[in-house]
């Protein structure tokens, strides 16, 4: 089983894509870095880039153990993580085979978080969201286009849509020279 990782900022369209994927790529599978509490998650997003952003900090050994026994189990052709760090976690890297970074621009990703996040919450409730944004969490999704992007097999534009990138991602990865 191949496993190809897709990576995004937050609402840069990692879930849809992976979806795309699962629909256009036959006996595919698909993990997802959301579903999971880790240990070490980062809550300082500052602090940690000041630290030196180290991806290494979230303890990702239950997606390991799920990478692990789809692997094992024989079902599946392919993997599609959606997973924010591409070849960044040494723990994970292992696994990838391939790595995909959707690079959709900040005020896209923050327009898609809003309107998926806050459809019924009071404009106090965005205006906190959108502060905390601009001085904690940007910070983060910047660090991501200095570190994940460039260390990624394949970047594809996030303006585009999610069959789009999809069919681009999945014809970059099956065409990829060994």
């Amino acid at each position: 089983m191949q496993v190809l990782a897709i990576a995004a900022v937050t609402a840069g369209g990692k879930t849809t894509v992976v979806h795309a994927i699962q629909d256009q790529l036959p006996r595919t599978a698909a993990l997802h870095f959301d579903d999971y509490s880790f240990a070490g998650a980062v809550e300082d997003f500052p602090q940690w880039v000041a630290d030196g952003a180290d991806y290494n900090v979230w303890d990702l050994s239950p997606l390991e153990r799920d990478i692990l026994s789809l692997k094992n189990s024989g079902q599946y052709d392919y993997l599609v993580l959606d997973y924010p760090f591409a070849y960044c976690h040494d723990r994970l890297k292992p696994y990838i085979d391939f790595a995909a970074f959707i690079d959709t621009p900040l005020d896209i990703a923050l327009a898609r978080r809003v309107l998926r996040d806050y459809g019924d919450a009071s404009g106090e409730a965005i205006r906190q969201d959108l502060d905390m944004y601009l001085n904690y969490a940007r910070l983060g999704y910047v660090q991501m286009l200095q570190d994940i992007l460039p260390s990624s097999d394949y970047v594809a534009d996030g303006t585009q849509t999610p069959e789009a990138i999809a069919a681009e991602i999945i014809g970059a990865f099956l065409n990829r020279t060994e």
